[in-house]
C-alpha cells in the first residue's frame, strides 16, 4: 500500500480505534497491522502528538504480563477531531471514487 495513503489515514484510524476502546500502543499496532502493514515507529510519535494536541489522554494500568501499560483515551476535543476527520475522509473518498467510476482504466488493461 502506498506509504502516503497510510500516513494520511493513520490519525483517523488511531482515533477510530481508541474511540471504541482505550488502547495501549502495542495493541494499536496489532489491531492496525491485521489489515495494514505498519511499523512501531509510526504509531508512538503519532500518539505523543495526539496527546500533546489534547486529542488523547494517557494513563497507566497494571499488566499481568509485566510492567504497567500506558493506555490512551480519547478526549472531547479528540471526538471533535474524529468527527472532522471522518467528514473529510468521506468527502475525499467520494471524490476519488467518482473519478474511478468515470475512468475507463479497467477497460484498458
Amino acid at each position: 500500500m502506498n506509504v502516503q495513503f497510510k500516513k494520511g489515514a493513520l490519525e483517523l484510524l488511531v482515533l477510530l480505534i481508541i474511540n471504541n476502546n482505550d488502547q495501549y500502543g502495542y495493541s494499536l499496532i496489532q489491531i492496525i497491522a491485521k489489515k495494514i502493514a505498519i511499523s512501531e515507529g509510526t504509531i508512538y510519535p503519532l500518539l505523543r502528538r495526539l496527546v500533546k494536541e489534547g486529542y488523547l489522554n494517557s494513563y497507566y494500568e497494571p499488566s499481568r504480563e509485566g510492567p504497567s501499560r500506558k493506555y490512551y483515551a480519547i478526549t472531547v476535543k479528540g471526538n471533535e477531531r474524529l468527527k472532522k476527520l471522518t467528514e473529510e475522509w468521506n468527502m475525499f473518498t467520494e471524490s476519488i471514487n467518482s473519478f474511478m467510476k468515470e475512468s475507463d482504466i479497467h477497460d484498458k488493461g
